[in-house]
């Protein structure tokens, strides 16, 4: 029986998560292409079914026209989908694009999941899906950046630096456009590296932060809040990190897979995803207490998170903070960096 959507008119503060229902046999990727869709607390509102992708949805993010955009880059398929939720497939070449940023003069920058064209031996062994080749080649991908105008020409392809994380082949995994639009945040999933790239002179900068290989740290994800404040996720925490790559607060977060997270507009909260067990949080930056939580059903699945606002472009702005009167203070669970 095919299953109905019911997804609800977009409202300020609506949260959605790309969950895909995991049911292809021999493959534990593949299964049917859901987003669903949560209020500001985490109830859910409704559930949008896809019928494009054939393996894990992610990278869920709204462009400065309130457009959900979402990715099966094992499937190479970009996808849009308007508030009414009429799905659009967008046609950027044939290659594993997992992630997107959105620059203020309506162009796209789009980043490949993978690279090269082997896994390593000992992750190969238990690794339960198959990694699809770019038409044509022998690669995964190339790890690469791409830069597209609005109507999708292509503007330039940046050559961006990769890690490849535990397995060798991860690319550009997860992406953040800095608030003034220079510099590009990434990571290779699993790896230890938080890496930047000069958008303007085309280069790689050094490393935000880097740990030494070999060591049970890894970066996932990351996002920058309305304040200009980047935070990162770790696995088992999220990192509030400068400029300067110092790590100013740590959030620690019970239990380990928590490798997705999109701060909120309101600049007071994240909203975390835990790839493992499929729990959908709502983490209060002033205390570190998780305020709202929902489970998606499916375990390793969660792979994407995106907020819809009425105010876009707001969220990438660098705003002073308004003062207020001080109160008393709760107990805070974020350990704060001497």
């Amino acid at each position: 029986m095919k299953e109905r959507s019911t997804l609800q008119p977009f409202a300020s503060g609506d949260i959605f998560v790309g969950s895909t229902v995991l049911d292809g046999a021999g493959d534990d990727h593949a299964g049917r292409g859901r987003i669903l869709q949560y209020d500001a607390q985490l109830r859910k509102k409704g559930v949008l079914w896809l019928s494009e992708t054939t393996h894990l949805v992610g990278g869920l993010e709204f462009d400065r026209d309130g457009r959900l955009w979402a990715f099966d880059s094992q499937e190479f398929v970009v996808l849009m989908i308007a508030a009414n939720g009429t799905v659009t497939p967008r046609d950027f070449g044939k290659r594993p694009f997992s992630n997107v940023n959105f620059a203020s003069d309506g162009s796209v920058y789009l980043a490949e999941h993978v690279c090269g064209s082997h896994i390593k031996a000992e992750i190969q062994a238990r690794m339960g899906t198959r990694l699809a080749k770019m038409p044509g080649t022998e690669r995964f991908g190339d790890g690469h950046v791409w830069h597209f105008a609005s109507d999708g020409r292509l503007l330039r392809e940046l050559a961006t630096q990769v890690h490849g994380g535990v397995g060798g082949f991860m690319g550009v995994t997860m992406s953040a456009l800095s608030p003034d639009e220079t510099t590009l945040v990434y990571v290779s999933e699993t790896g230890p590296r938080l890496m930047r790239y000069d958008l303007e002179s085309e280069r790689q900068l050094p490393d935000l932060q880097c740990l030494p290989d070999g060591e049970r740290e890894m970066f996932f994800a990351m996002d920058y809040g309305p304040q200009g404040r980047l935070y990162v996720s770790r696995g088992n925490r999220v990192d509030l990190v400068g400029s300067a790559g110092r790590t100013k607060v740590s959030y620690p977060l019970e239990g380990h897979g928590w490798a997705t997270l999109k701060a909120a507009a309101d600049g007071r909260h994240l909203y975390i995803g835990n790839f493992f067990s499929g729990q959908l949080a709502k983490l209060e930056l002033e205390s570190g207490d998780i305020v709202a939580t929902a489970d998606t059903g499916v375990e390793r699945s969660l792979a994407g998170i995106a907020e819809y606002h009425t105010d876009v472009p707001v969220k990438r702005r660098i705003v002073k903070a308004r003062r207020s009167p001080r109160r008393k203070r709760r107990p805070s669970r974020a350990r704060r960096k001497k």
